[in-house]
């Protein structure tokens, strides 16, 4: 089957699927996604069996534990190919995800494997999700590795409950006991979660703690830990950070990597787009990029810059918030909370447009801003106006925080429409114009 024909079979499947009545479509569609998972598999001839294969799951961390993980197995001298939210990489050609997707559909993963393999790659990282598993993307991958990072409550609109989100992850998980290889699942330990991914088919099973890097110290610009007695200085910052590194460490102490290697590559890291990504365009202040778009993982963030909430208000570092709060028609019961901690950790809120889809983006917006009772959020639902808006409120030392999208190429809206997107990109443009306004007043 050519990838022409691959093409026409998905179109044809997807129009028969939309003709078929949805009641009696739910009865058929575990089979009609297997069936879709192993076709793929087959057209690549199950690429996975020739490459080892370390999947990375969980709510929170899966794009940087990949990157990272990466990075130490490039410095080991490691060929390798991943998959994951930001791009896609065989060998030394890396390109970004685009399709909206952090895992894609089958047929683009079994393709990528196969490609990995053809191209002498010795390892493939991928970073696996609930919805994946869901649609059987995870089927026929035969993984080494599965790591898990944490889970919180996330996508529950689309699974139905907490439980039933756990379970598709588990489904990862319980998947390995059909590998043909020998496998082993590397889970934190500090996750109450752990212990159930743990518990399933492995021929290995290794945990993980940030206490295995005590003593360490969480800096605004970095983090220091330590490493078999050694310091260890990162450009990464965050607690959630370390938990990233701590879970790439384990995964490459278990293929064998040198302490050596495993330092070297860490220490040179500088960082995933998108996730707590320092916008450098000359300024005196700080502008951020994060992908957080959960409550726990923007408290998170925001404590890397605001350790104490109570110092709102107070001090020379301001924090300015640009939040759009989440998609329209998903998880709308954590804007409320997002709002809340936006209120209490950052001293200017500005709430504005992020992928409404097919939902009133006022309406999102108006949700958020129920959680925000002390100050007065700064409404503007252009995106690029408020991050505008914010880097001109931007005095020396403060701080901008633009979260919710991270990389995300696209604003998603109504009947499926896409307008090309780049947090970072529009920061910078809109910083280079204050800077240059700036320049001309002060040459008159």
């Amino acid at each position: 089957m050519t990838d022409n024909n691959r093409d026409t079979l998905d179109k044809s499947l997807g129009t028969i699927r939309r003709l078929i009545p949805r009641r009696l479509f739910g009865i058929f569609q575990r089979p009609y996604h297997w069936a879709l998972a192993y076709l793929a598999a087959l057209r690549y001839r199950f690429p996975s069996r020739k490459i080892k294969v370390i999947a990375v799951t969980g709510t929170k961390g899966k794009s940087s534990t990949v990157e990272i993980l990466n990075a130490i197995l490039e410095e080991a001298g490691f060929k390798t190919a991943l998959s994951d939210t930001i791009r896609f990489k065989v060998g030394d050609k890396s390109w970004r995800n685009l399709y909206k997707m952090s895992m894609p559909g089958r047929f683009a993963m079994q393709k990528l494997i196969r490609k990995a393999v053809d191209e002498g790659c010795q390892y493939i990282t991928i970073e696996m999700t609930s919805q994946g598993a869901l649609f059987h993307r995870h089927r026929w991958i035969e993984i080494d590795t599965l790591i898990f990072t944490n889970l919180s409550p996330e996508h529950i609109k689309a699974h139905g409950s907490y439980e039933d989100y756990v379970q598709s992850k588990l489904s990862i998980a319980r998947d390995m006991r059909r590998s043909r290889k020998k496998t082993t699942i590397i889970g934190n330990a500090d996750d109450k979660e752990s212990d159930r991914f743990l518990a399933c088919q492995a021929d290995r099973k290794i945990t993980y703690s940030v206490r295995d890097f005590e003593p360490y110290r969480i800096r605004p610009d970095g983090l220091d830990f330590t490493m078999k007695g050694r310091t260890v200085r990162s450009h990464l910052s965050g607690l959630f950070n370390l938990y990233n590194i701590t879970a790439a460490v384990a995964g490459a102490s278990n293929e064998g990597v040198s302490t050596e290697n495993i330092l070297s590559a860490v220490e040179a890291f500088h960082g995933v787009p998108g996730r707590v990504e320092r916008v450098r365009a000359g300024q005196d202040f700080e502008v951020i990029v994060d992908y957080a778009h959960t409550s726990d993982s923007l408290e998170k963030l925001y404590k890397v810059f605001r350790p104490d909430p109570s110092a709102a208000g107070r001090g020379s570092k301001r924090l300015i918030a640009v939040l759009g709060g989440t998609g329209g028609g998903r998880d709308s019961w954590k804007r409320r909370e997002m709002g809340r901690l936006a209120d209490i950790y950052c001293d200017e809120v500005i709430l504005t447009d992020e992928d409404p889809y097919d939902e009133d983006p006022a309406e999102i917006i108006k949700d958020v801003a129920i959680g925000i009772v002390s100050k007065k959020p700064l409404v503007i639902m252009d995106r690029r106006e408020a991050i505008r808006e914010a880097v001109e409120r931007a005095r020396a030392n403060d701080v901008v925080l633009i979260t919710g999208k991270g990389t995300d190429p696209y604003i998603m809206g109504p009947r499926g429409s896409k307008t090309p997107w780049s947090d970072a990109r529009v920061a910078r443009e809109e910083i280079k114009k204050r800077l240059e306004s700036e320049s001309k007043r002060t040459a008159l």
